[in-house]
């Protein structure tokens, strides 16, 4: 049975949610001096997004909004199955790259506070998917 509009877009909800912590995250924390104009201070660990935050300071949005736009786009328009996955590798990868700033400026607890947020954002999305199947008549 394909997922109806609603069911994509919930779906989509856990990804983008932890990408928006990991991009805010990063913006909160480059130093003052790259704010300033210093581009070589840039600290960001995504190769891509590094070489737009070296040529300009805006780079960071850039690399950000194309980034949430491909998440929307390959989320909502992939099969069923594979943007599943997708969205979960989405999901890991922008916690893990959360956690690199959060682990070393906030602690341990707050990295376990974060896995737990996703998580259950996770299963919240999933569940809200299942129950929204079973209220699908069928065709």
């Amino acid at each position: 049975m394909r997922l109806n509009r609603l069911e994509k877009w919930v779906n989509l909800v856990p990804a983008l949610i932890a990408s928006l912590i990991d991009i805010t995250i990063t913006i909160i924390h480059q130093p003052k001096e790259y704010w300033e104009g210093n581009l070589r201070k840039a600290n960001e660990g995504n190769p891509l997004g590094a070489i737009l935050m070296a040529n300009h300071v805006s780079g960071i949005f850039i690399i950000s909004g194309i980034e949430i736009i491909l998440i929307i786009v390959l989320g909502y328009y992939l099969p069923n199955k594979i943007s599943k996955y997708f969205l979960l590798f989405v999901l890991i990868a922008h916690s893990c790259a959360a956690t690199t700033w959060i682990s070393s400026r906030y602690g341990f607890w707050w990295v376990m506070a974060l896995a737990l947020f996703n998580t259950l954002s996770y299963l919240l999305a999933s569940n809200t998917t299942k129950q929204m199947k079973g209220l699908q008549e069928p065709n």
